[in-house]
């Protein structure tokens, strides 16, 4: 018996160790897939017609040029400068920044350590009651209700699997929010592994 669960304890690690490895690799595939299409479908009919045919990977190149473009650019003082006064003329421009300056929040709050956008792993009945959803508490919010004694508000970021860039915002009474003693990271990890690279056990915190 005590082969046998050793045994098994080496598969479940060998497996978790291939998803950790796998699953960045596909997010960064989907991303990149995503900038190479868009970088394609808007060169190419340039590229096209300056040169009279149609030149094929046009979007993988300009992509992989951009990246390392962009990374030569940012990493040395003058092009540090620059990128700054660039993205200060974008947060001036008002749809752009809304969009630009929530996406920037939301990666940073996914990568960057030091960033607490993020304040807790929490707990929600989602999409029905009786099922149950992981989250992270952005914000709390009071709402000031007519009717109701009830208006403190948590604000509860859902992310999608496994690019957890993506996902709801929705506003939960804080009675009904269930506060869990795990960190960040481990919160991240249960969306970006599929629920694999998860806790055994969601220990409960007292509600902030």
């Amino acid at each position: 018996m005590a082969i046998k669960e050793k045994i098994l304890g080496k598969l479940r690690f060998f497996f978790l160790s291939g998803v950790l490895a796998i699953v960045p690799i596909i997010i960064t595939y989907i991303v990149l897939r995503f900038l190479f299409e868009g970088l394609d479908n808007l060169l190419s009919p340039w590229i096209t017609k300056f040169l009279g045919y149609h030149v094929p990977g046009l979007g993988v190149l300009a992509t992989i040029v951009l990246i390392f473009l962009a990374g030569f650019l940012t990493a040395n003082v003058v092009g540090s400068r620059v990128f700054k006064w660039a993205e200060a003329f974008v947060v001036k421009t008002p749809l752009v920044k809304t969009i630009y300056v929530s996406a920037k929040q939301l990666v940073e709050a996914l990568t960057i350590a030091d960033k607490k956008a993020f304040k807790q792993v929490v707990l929600v009945e989602y999409p029905r009651k009786g099922v149950y959803a992981l989250g992270f508490l952005t914000e709390q919010i009071v709402i000031e209700f007519k009717d109701k004694e009830e208006n403190e508000m948590i604000a509860v970021f859902i992310p999608s699997t496994p690019t957890p860039v993506t996902g709801l915002v929705i506003l939960f009474p804080k009675k009904d929010v269930v506060f869990l003693d795990i960190t960040i990271e481990e919160g991240i990890k249960f969306f970006v592994s599929g629920g694999i690279a998860s806790p055994k056990r969601f220990p409960l915190k007292e509600n902030l």
